[in-house]
């Protein structure tokens, strides 16, 4: 499963298609320069389960890794995986 990103600066997705269809997606909307609110996840109900809300999470952490962006999960299943991971993701929380 390959996921997506686009970004157009004021806010942007991580997301998934199958046969052009989106089924899972992860939106986010830049707050400042060097921070973003994840503000929210969805999963097609044929995916729940499987681990790819976790994927599209791992996705955002690198991408914030990678342009040294710190985050505000406020969607409740992002701000969940954020607090289980606190120690592994706690150079990118704000």
């Amino acid at each position: 499963m390959e996921i997506k990103h686009t970004d157009n600066e004021a806010k942007g997705v991580f997301y998934i298609e199958k046969e052009g269809e989106r089924v899972a997606e992860m939106t986010y909307l830049h707050e400042k320069p060097n921070k973003i609110i994840i503000d929210h996840t969805e999963v097609s109900e044929t995916l729940k389960g499987k681990g790819v809300g976790y994927k599209l999470i791992e996705a955002s952490v690198q991408y914030m890794r990678d342009n040294n962006l710190k985050v505000n999960p406020t969607c409740s299943f992002a701000k969940a995986i954020f607090d289980k991971k606190h120690e592994e993701y706690s150079d990118v929380l704000s």
